[in-house]
């Protein structure tokens, strides 16, 4: 009788522990989803900032789909965000991001009006729209560390170097792409923390070395490759931004730099 209920204890306490484990493997899921969106919704804004730049300069319908297309990527990001129960962020969090998202957005929809309606843009909504981009996306910066530390989701250190890096690459694409494009570059003064274009060069650097390994190999070593290639390709003119340098070879180059660090990323998550 004693070893009958012994082994019930015992089968018991095996089950306990298989759901807490479960539970415990669901929550890290599902933080580690919630990072991936708040990386995704971070890149896409600067995304559609670049195109921003561009659309001013060409009016073209191909570039204003670049817009929407990231707006409609960040928006996803935030409706999954919002209706997320991973609990590592507070409700209030969420909403204010999302309260300064509609911010960006509103603005980036009247800085395009005015681009189709008058030929020209209005200084002012772009730097306010600017301004606006800095303090969104520096929010969504503290929360993805806040939520990192909440959540003790165990992030490899590549694929935060990888996800670090595609931020910086987005940033400083759409920091090029206004500082090239004359009708808007004299609105662009940044702020005070702000890194200029040369240093943020100088960390993407660092952070492209911290995302590769000597033992790379396949798929892995050859995405890692080809975004080190094409990064020595036009480093110079990020350093160098004063010079007149291509603008279009910059932009597309920096933007299959940014696919292949997506790429990199999901090989990194399946341990590749």
């Amino acid at each position: 009788m004693n070893i009958a209920r012994l082994r019930a204890r015992s089968s018991l306490v095996a089950t306990v522990l298989l759901l807490l484990l479960s539970s415990m493997n669901i929550r890290a899921q599902e933080a580690n989803s919630f990072l991936s969106q708040l990386h995704t919704f971070r890149v896409s804004n600067y995304v559609a900032l670049d195109a921003y730049y561009r659309f001013i300069g060409e009016g073209s319908t191909d570039t204003l789909n670049e817009i929407v297309a990231g707006i409609n990527s960040a928006n996803d990001s935030m409706n999954l965000l919002a209706t997320t129960t991973s609990g590592v962020l507070s409700k209030e969090q969420l909403e204010e991001l999302n309260s300064e998202f509609d911010k960006f957005k509103g603005l980036m929809r009247n800085n395009i009006n005015d681009v189709r309606n008058t030929g020209y843009p209005d200084l002012r909504l772009v730097s306010d729209m600017a301004n606006q981009a800095l303090v969104m996306n520096d929010m969504a910066t503290e929360l993805y560390q806040i939520a990192q530390e909440k959540s003790q989701a165990e992030t490899s250190t590549r694929v935060e170097a990888a996800r670090m890096g595609a931020v910086k690459i987005a940033q400083m694409m759409a920091k090029y792409s206004v500082r090239t494009n004359s009708s808007v570059a004299q609105i662009f003064q940044g702020t005070a923390t702000e890194v200029s274009l040369d240093e943020q060069a100088k960390e993407f650097d660092q952070l492209l070395a911290a995302m590769g390994s000597n033992q790379d190999k396949g798929e892995l070593k050859t995405v890692l490759d080809d975004a080190s290639a094409k990064w020595q390709f036009i480093r110079g003119s990020y350093i160098n931004y004063n010079e007149n340098n291509v603008g279009f070879v910059i932009d597309r180059y920096s933007k299959r730099i940014l696919e292949n660090l997506t790429a990199a990323i999901s090989l990194l998550q399946q341990g590749a």
